[in-house]
């Protein structure tokens, strides 16, 4: 079933970034001693040592959070303090003038020598080649991901073991955003209620994984690990 189904007769929230999924949610740096880079991101106290230094990005982060917390605001900050190249790695499809006004207020909030990468449904192979030279990787989002993968009809389940299976492959610091998704009502349908299970799942899976998972709620990050 496509993931307009899920959608149907609900309004989108124009305000709503590619990363954050609002709608679907209803119903289913420099290292230590470098220069620090500008950023049109917001800063990320998290990237700092307790000497007030930048450092290094750990090799995977997780970062979780519900519709406009500033998650997705909060990774680009980790990410854009990688002293190497890095990628912005979009899981989202762009179908409409909507979607694409949202695409494009992401791009305008980051710098130039960010590169695009946009794959909907191979993640664990896209990260394995951008990685390759040692960038930094931002996926964005991990829900969007999982969706595509149902409304493409593919194993959820088998594609969410095989991202996990790559984790520790990746050649350079990979930040996942996701959705937080199963802290609301239990949705109405089969397949809401089968795609807000399977985001618990590889939240979990992935945390585990993690050398770094934060929650971001209104705009605040908080370290879980």
């Amino acid at each position: 079933m496509p993931l307009a189904d899920l959608q149907a007769g609900k309004a989108r929230d124009p305000t709503v970034e590619p990363g954050d999924l609002g709608e679907l949610s209803e119903t289913v740096g420099a290292s230590a001693g470098g220069a620090q880079r500008v950023s049109k991101s917001q800063p990320s106290s998290l990237a700092l040592g307790m000497s007030g230094m930048i450092t290094p990005l750990p090799p995977v982060t997780l970062v979780l959070g519900g519709a406009r917390s500033g998650k997705s605001r909060h990774a680009e900050g980790l990410v854009d303090r990688h002293p190497g190249r890095r990628t912005y790695l979009a899981t989202a499809e762009v179908l409409d003038d909507e979607m694409g006004a949202r695409v494009k207020a992401h791009r305008d909030r980051r710098d130039s020598d960010w590169k695009t990468v946009e794959e909907p449904l191979e993640l664990a192979q896209a990260l394995k080649a951008e990685t390759e030279q040692g960038a930094a990787v931002l996926v964005d989002c991990l829900t969007l991901w999982l969706g595509n993968l149902l409304g493409a009809a593919r194993d959820a389940e088998q594609e969410i073991e095989g991202l996990i299976a790559a984790v520790g492959q990746f050649g350079g610091p990979v930040v996942f955003v996701s959705n937080e998704v199963g802290q609301g009502i239990v949705p109405d349908n089969a397949l809401a209620r089968r795609f807000r299970d399977l985001a618990g799942i590889l939240h979990q899976r992935l945390a585990e994984k993690a050398d770094r998972v934060v929650f971001v709620t209104a705009g605040l990050p908080m370290n879980l690990k």
